[in-house]
C-alpha cells in the first residue's frame, strides 16, 4: 500500500515563500510521476506541477517562474518551492503519485496567502 505524507503548508504574506514536501512510502515502481495539485475555495482541483522519475517537469502557467518542483528518487520525496506567493495561490495542496496503473493522493495541506 502506498502512502503520501505532506508537510510544509501554512500562512504566509503575499510575496513570501513556502516549501511543501511530500514523502511516499510503500511499494513504488521506479517509473513514476510525482506532483502537486491544488484546490482553491469553490474551485476544482488543478495541476500545479509534476516531475517524472527522469526529472522532466511540467508547470501550470499560473505558477511558472514562481514555483519550482524537485524530487529525491532515493527517498521518494517531492518538494515544491513556492515564491512570490499571491492571494490566488491560497488552496489546499495535494501531493500526487502516478504509476502506470494507479494513482495516489496525499491528505492535503493548507496554504493561505494573506494580501
Amino acid at each position: 500500500q502506498v502512502q503520501l505524507v505532506e508537510s510544509g503548508g501554512g500562512l504566509v504574506q503575499a510575496g513570501g515563500s513556502l516549501r511543501l514536501s511530500c514523502a511516499a512510502s510503500g511499494t513504488i515502481f521506479s517509473d513514476n510521476r510525482m506532483g502537486w495539485y491544488r484546490q482553491g475555495p469553490g474551485k476544482q482541483r488543478e495541476l500545479v506541477a509534476t516531475i517524472t522519475s527522469d526529472g522532466i517537469t511540467n508547470y501550470a502557467d499560473s505558477v511558472k517562474g514562481r514555483f519550482t518542483i524537485s524530487r529525491d528518487n532515493a527517498k521518494n520525496v517531492v518538494d515544491l518551492q513556492m515564491s512570490s506567493l499571491k492571494a490566488e495561490d491560497t488552496a489546499v495542496y495535494y501531493c500526487n503519485l502516478s504509476l502506470r496503473f494507479s494513482t495516489y493522493w496525499g491528505q492535503g495541506t493548507q496554504v493561505t496567502v494573506s494580501s
